[in-house]
Order: C-alpha cells, then sequence, then structure tokens
C-alpha cells in the first residue's frame, strides 16, 4: 500500500494517523496470522490501552481468541506467558469465513444447486378455526 492508500484507506490496514499515534508505544507480540499488538499509555479510567494493527483487512474476527483475551484484559500477562499450551485436539482459530467461497453452504443453498430434501409429510399447516 502507498503513502496515498495508508493516507486515506482505513479498511486495509493501519491509516497513517494511526501510525502516528502508535508512536512510543510498546509493541508486545505478533500471531501466527502477522497482526501485530501494541500497548501503552492510559485511557481515562487509569487503565493500559492496547491495540491491534491487523495483517491484511481490518477484520476483527481475525483475532485469535488467546490475543482477544489479552486485548480486553480478561488476561494481565501476554498468552503465551498467562496461558496454558494448546491441546493436541485444538483447532487454530479461524476468522470469519461469511462471504467467501469457503463460507459453508447448507444443502439447500443456492450456491450448492438450491435442492434440498423432500418434506416428508409430518408438517401440518395450521388452519384457523373459523
Amino acid at each position: 500500500m502507498g503513502l496515498l492508500g495508508s493516507i486515506f484507506t482505513w479498511w486495509n490496514g493501519a491509516t497513517i494517523g494511526t501510525n502516528w499515534a502508535l508512536r512510543g508505544k510498546r509493541r508486545v507480540g505478533t500471531d501466527h496470522a502477522g497482526n501485530s499488538y501494541y500497548e501503552g499509555g492510559l485511557d481515562p479510567n487509569g487503565i493500559t490501552r492496547r491495540w491491534v494493527i491487523y495483517a491484511g483487512a481490518n477484520d476483527a474476527s481475525a483475532v485469535p481468541p488467546e490475543w482477544f483475551g489479552w486485548l480486553h484484559h480478561q488476561i494481565d500477562n501476554l498468552p503465551d506467558q498467562a496461558l496454558p499450551p494448546a491441546r493436541a485436539w485444538q483447532r487454530p482459530a479461524q476468522p470469519n469465513l461469511t462471504g467467501t467461497t469457503t463460507a459453508y453452504r447448507p444443502a439447500g443453498a443456492l450456491e450448492r444447486g438450491g435442492r434440498r430434501a423432500a418434506a416428508t409429510g409430518d408438517y401440518e399447516a395450521w388452519k384457523p378455526e373459523g
């Protein structure tokens, strides 16, 4: 992304203003998706401010659960220090896939041909008693 893109487009990464605001803030880590996390300064309640700078499009569902907990002050230390290691059976978190080609499409979806199983006959429509 060029200079003009970083000035005018907020939806595709950090703007030049965001990068300017992060001066003096401490970069604390990155996740497996390449998102960067920062900490520094205090909000009006005296709580340390925390930020995420997305590696690609600004999509909050791209933040893994462990970093979400850190961003929202659910854990005080960084995720690799505060949380136990992932279990062997756990899958890595995925962002919300709605609107993409890999989104879930049930059998009756138009994208899968729009054909559903026939009704089984156990449904009876309500009729008002007149």
